[in-house]
């Protein structure tokens, strides 16, 4: 590879750039953790930085549709503003220069933030997102946000305002969803670090699908305020905010920036989320998850799930392919289904409403499958959510006893890996999962597991398929154990190599 050149790095700013020792093709795929150090060094320039990923962005996008949103001007602005602070000896904080994209539905000041609705296409941020002001803090920069499907509701990433975006591993694929356009710029090496959200698998399943790594935190540690629809400022249950990157060292990296009580607690609470409970594998109590029998799962993911398992047990962890919490999993997949399809109902107009009071009516009572669930769950009495809610309690204080016994749990994130772009009205999908048909709604099992008792899960890449598609698992723990799950994939890392970039997106 050669060193970036002078030329590679002039940009709009028109500012010189430096002899540099970093090869292009590192640099764009480097972690937001090494970038932060090369700049800290004077290796790179913040600005440099910046204008290189622009042009990567320019150059590759193209294909990919991934930065829908651009804020090139005020990023290298503020890129230049970094490198005059570090010239001065003042480092703003742990990302000081580091140019990052968002997602969409993130605040932004000054940029839009319409979630893929058409309707919002003209709304304008007026404020940052609590998370954006934290990384801006910490010294990070903006370049602008990345796609999300219509209502960030489906595991592809298309709207009418922005497109579709394409999986860099295959662009007739998706790239997941709801953060697609997170994972795929992060795959592509078009950006140093991205944040998104997980509600039911937005984090989790992009990484999965593009190859990258998400943590979805402990719900509650993460202030979401600046992240909600258009006239909305309440959270909805179960959804968290959390980054996206390329190492699981730049995962701890931004959790640290941002994890703290929201607005509402700040005045009196304090957030210390406890240590990782390892800082090696030998002794690691870990539990695999690989396949559950009423769950379509392929068996090339459920068999990733049991290599991965062999190798930690070759690297001295305890592994148990037995071990589970003393929950039903069918009684916490209702359970979660049901909240699910209960949350994130503010302001729905009172025709919506009442469509899915019909719907709900003609369903046969026996019925029992997960679009029935999630369609009953939309016009929930409160009465039968608060029974949801203590099972989901009772669950919780079930986690809580097993990992007294155990560290993490490592299971699917999806029953396939990226399948092919397909823009059908979501109960007309079919998914072949191995010789099984399934639905789109058959398919949250893994990442409510998680979600739905509160959990931390860090998703992490395993290497190719047969196909050459990337696989991601994900490794649960106990509540507030986020830096442990993220420590285990930083371990596993280790063993089996971590992030690589998908062919045809070098410098």
């Amino acid at each position: 590879m050669n060193p970036i050149s002078r030329r590679e790095l002039a940009g709009a700013s028109g500012g010189p750039a430096a002899s540099l020792r970093v090869p292009s093709g590192e640099l764009a795929f480097s972690s937001a953790t090494d970038l932060a150090q090369l700049i800290q060094q004077k290796q790179i320039s913040s600005l440099e930085l910046t204008q290189y990923y622009i042009q990567r962005i320019e150059h590759f996008d193209k294909a990919l549709n991934a930065v829908v949103v651009r804020d090139f001007g005020r990023a290298l602005e503020t890129a230049k503003s970094a490198d005059e602070a570090l010239a001065r000896g003042h480092r703003l904080g742990s990302l000081h220069g580091v140019p990052m994209t968002i997602k969409e539905a993130f605040d932004v000041c000054g940029l839009p933030t319409t979630w893929g609705v058409p309707e919002h296409r003209d709304h304008l941020a007026v404020n940052d997102a609590t998370v954006v002001e934290q990384l801006k803090a910490a010294g990070a920069h903006f370049m602008g946000k990345t796609n999300v499907p219509l209502r960030l509701a489906d595991w592809q990433s298309y709207n009418d305002i922005y497109g579709t975006t394409n999986n860099p591993w295959d662009t007739q694929r998706s790239p997941g969803g709801s953060s697609g356009g997170s994972a795929a710029a992060l795959a592509a090496g078009l950006t140093g670090l991205e944040f998104a959200s997980d509600i039911a698998g937005s984090i989790r399943n992009p990484s999965h699908f593009c190859g990258v790594y998400g943590h979805k935190p402990t719900y509650g540690v993460v202030p979401t305020l600046g992240h909600n629809p258009l006239g909305v400022v309440s959270t909805p249950d179960l959804n968290v905010v959390g980054p996206m990157g390329r190492s699981a060292e730049d995962l701890q990296l931004a959790l640290d920036a941002v994890a703290g009580p929201d607005r509402f607690r700040s005045p009196a609470w304090k957030l210390v989320l406890p240590p990782p409970r390892a800082r090696t594998l030998r002794g690691l109590r870990v539990a695999i998850w690989p396949r559950e029998d009423f769950v379509p799962t392929s068996v090339e993911i459920s068999d990733r799930v049991q290599d991965v398992g062999d190798v930690l047990a070759r690297a001295g962890a305890i592994v148990s392919d037995q071990a589970r919490p003393e929950i039903s999993p069918r009684q916490s997949h209702n359970t979660y289904l049901s909240l699910l399809g209960s949350a994130g109902l503010v302001n729905l107009p009172d025709d919506y409403y009442r469509a899915i009071q019909t719907e709900a009516a003609k369903l046969d009572a026996n019925d029992a499958s997960p679009l029935a669930v999630v369609t009953r769950a939309r016009v929930l009495d409160h009465r039968s959510w608060s029974d949801h809610d203590e099972a989901r309690t009772t669950n919780r204080l079930r986690w809580r006893a097993f990992f007294d016994d155990w560290d993490v749990v490592i299971c699917p994130i999806s029953a396939t890996t990226a399948y092919q772009h397909d823009h059908r009205p979501r109960l007309e999908r079919v998914l072949a999962v191995d010789t099984a048909r399934t639905s789109h709604y058959e398919h949250y099992f893994w990442v409510g597991l998680a979600t739905v008792a509160y959990l931390p899960s860090t998703a992490f890449p395993t290497g190719l398929s047969r196909d050459g598609l990337p696989i991601g698992l994900q490794i649960i723990g106990p509540e507030y154990g986020d830096r442990t799950t993220i420590e285990v994939a930083r371990l596993i890392a280790r063993e089996l190599g971590g992030f690589q970039a998908p062919p045809g997106f070098g410098a």
